[in-house]
């Protein structure tokens, strides 16, 4: 999947997703506060842009919507310090780190890995990005998940437990960033089910809305 931000084109290559990065969430889920940032991945092939419809997931049964602030990187390299991770954001958005509740209890319950909860063909809706730097205040965005018209979560960055920048930090440690790298940065506390014909609606004074509707 493609994504332009002014003339620039950027493919998307690794998906790196943040779990249990607000306290609420990780609370309402029964899970300890982590000490350092929870990572996973999901393949780019689980991108699905505004507007396309969502296929309800043939191997489970309670799907769940987490809306999540996404950062694209813009830069090869690695962050070293927090002072420096503004260099490598190109873009802002949001999206939907869909899983499924009752595969991801039950592989926890084994002590496996999440893929088949989390990684499933388009798990990972995309909406549209705005350029970074600009008028986005990382450390102060608001931004909310509806279902049906009904408002299902209401976060802030604010809340991270681990900030944008540390995130960077923390990543660099492991992997070198690469241009095209997403980072869904974790998800505030209401997540909930959804259900085939639901419409799903995440949005942002700041970024914009966007739409996709489970089949």
């Amino acid at each position: 999947m493609e994504f332009k931000i002014e003339n620039e084109t950027f493919t998307a290559r690794r998906i790196f997703c943040v779990g249990r990065n607000y306290v609420a969430h990780a609370r309402e889920l029964n899970n300890e506060l982590p000490e350092t940032p929870v990572i996973f991945m999901k393949p780019s092939t689980c991108l699905v842009p505004p507007g396309v419809h969502l296929t309800f997931p043939p191997h489970g049964k309670e799907l769940h919507h987490e809306v999540e602030v996404v950062i694209l990187i813009g830069k090869d390299g690695r962050v070293q310090e927090r002072k420096e991770a503004s260099a490598f954001i190109r873009g802002v958005t949001l999206g939907l780190d869909l899983t499924l509740r009752d595969v991801q209890s039950g592989l926890k319950a084994k002590g496996l890995p999440w893929e088949k909860a989390k990684a499933f063909e388009q798990s990972a809706p995309i909406g549209d990005f705005t350029a970074y730097p600009g008028k986005i205040d990382l450390s102060n965005l608001e931004f909310f998940c509806r279902v049906n018209g009904d408002l299902r979560q209401q976060g802030n960055t604010r809340l991270m437990i681990f900030p944008v920048e540390t995130l960077l930090v923390e990543l660099s440690k492991i992997w070198q960033l690469r241009r095209g790298d997403l980072i869904y940065t974790g998800t505030p506390a209401g997540v909930a089910a959804l259900n085939r014909g639901d419409r799903i609606e995440v949005g942002s004074d700041t970024l914009g809305s966007f739409f996709w509707q489970i089949i």
